[in-house]
C-alpha cells in the first residue's frame, strides 16, 4: 500500500501550523492520518516528540512515520487510541474527495472520503472531541469539493484558505 506523500494540501496544513503554533503553545498533539508525516514534522519544532503521537489506517504510512521518530499507531482513525489520553491539537488530513468510479483502490484510501466526500469528515469529527483536552482545538483540512452541510452542524471556523487548480482547501477549526 502506499503513502499518501505530501502534495498542496499537505504543503498547505504545514505552512499554517508554523504560523498558528507560534501564536497557540498546545502541550501535546495528535495528527489523525499521519501519511508522510510531513505535519508531525513541522509540529515537532514546537513539541518534544514524546508529546506527539501519529496515527494513520496505512500500515506502510505507521512504519514510514515510526522510522522518523514518533510514536504512531495503526488504527482507524480513534479506534486504537487510549480513551484516557488527551489531547490540546488534533490535526486531521481528510481524504475528502467523493468516491469516482474510475479511482484505482489504493489510492481510494488516501484520497476517497466517501460517496459524498464528507463520510470520514463526519467520523472523525463524531470521534475526536472524546479525546480533546477542556481548551483543545481540532483543525480539519478539505476541500470545496467536500460537502459542508453536515460538516456546518459541527459549526467550524474557517481558519485559512487557498485556492489550487479546480478547488479551494479549507482549513477548519473546531472546539469542545
Amino acid at each position: 500500500m502506499e503513502v499518501y506523500e505530501p502534495s498542496d494540501d499537505s504543503y498547505f496544513f504545514a505552512e499554517f501550523l508554523k504560523k498558528y503554533l507560534k501564536k497557540n503553545r498546545p502541550k501535546n498533539y495528535l495528527d489523525i492520518g499521519c501519511g508522510s508525516g510531513i505535519l508531525a514534522k513541522t509540529v515537532s519544532k514546537f513539541f518534544e516528540k514524546e508529546n506527539i503521537l501519529c496515527v494513520d489506517i496505512n500500515p506502510s504510512a505507521v512504519s514510514a512515520t515510526r522510522l522518523l521518530g514518533f510514536k504512531t499507531i495503526k488504527s482507524n482513525l480513534f479506534s486504537k487510541v487510549p480513551k484516557k489520553i488527551f489531547f490540546d491539537l488534533i490535526t486531521f488530513n481528510a481524504p475528502y474527495l467523493p468516491e469516482g468510479e474510475y479511482e484505482p483502490k489504493d489510492s481510494m484510501l488516501i484520497t476517497t472520503g466517501g460517496k459524498r466526500g464528507d463520510e470520514i469528515s463526519l467520523k472523525f469529527l463524531k470521534q475526536a472531541k472524546e479525546h480533546l483536552t477542556e481548551h483543545g482545538k481540532i483543525l480539519l483540512l478539505i476541500s470545496s469539493l467536500t460537502p459542508m452541510d453536515e460538516i456546518e452542524k459541527f459549526k467550524p471556523k474557517i481558519l485559512a484558505k487557498r485556492k489550487i487548480f479546480f478547488e479551494e482547501l479549507r482549513i477548519l477549526e473546531f472546539r469542545k
